[in-house]
């Protein structure tokens, strides 16, 4: 049997993994029910964005592995890159 990673990545070819990168900034917010992250990688200029139903424990300065893909938000009338995670893991 494959790993989950694998799989994914066969089935969605728009899908993009990134293995041991380091985290350097980390917001939670509550936005309704959920819990917005948002994950700022060390050398990458665009935020990486996903939620969760809970909390999460901070990941700054951890190591992680992320499955996402690229996709785009209007912010304030300007449209920016993020990165919409699929997938996070602790390295």
């Amino acid at each position: 049997m494959k790993p989950v990673p694998e799989i994914l990545l066969e089935r969605h070819g728009e899908l993009i993994q990134s293995e041991g990168v380091t985290v350097v900034s980390h917001i939670q917010r509550q936005v309704g029910e959920w819990f917005l992250q948002t994950l700022m990688i060390k050398d990458c200029d665009v935020p990486f964005k996903y939620k969760r139903p809970q909390r999460f424990k901070s990941l700054l300065d951890h190591k992680v592995n992320l499955i996402y893909y690229p996709s785009k938000e209007v912010v304030g009338g300007f449209e920016i890159e993020i990165m919409q995670v699929v997938r996070v893991r602790r390295y």
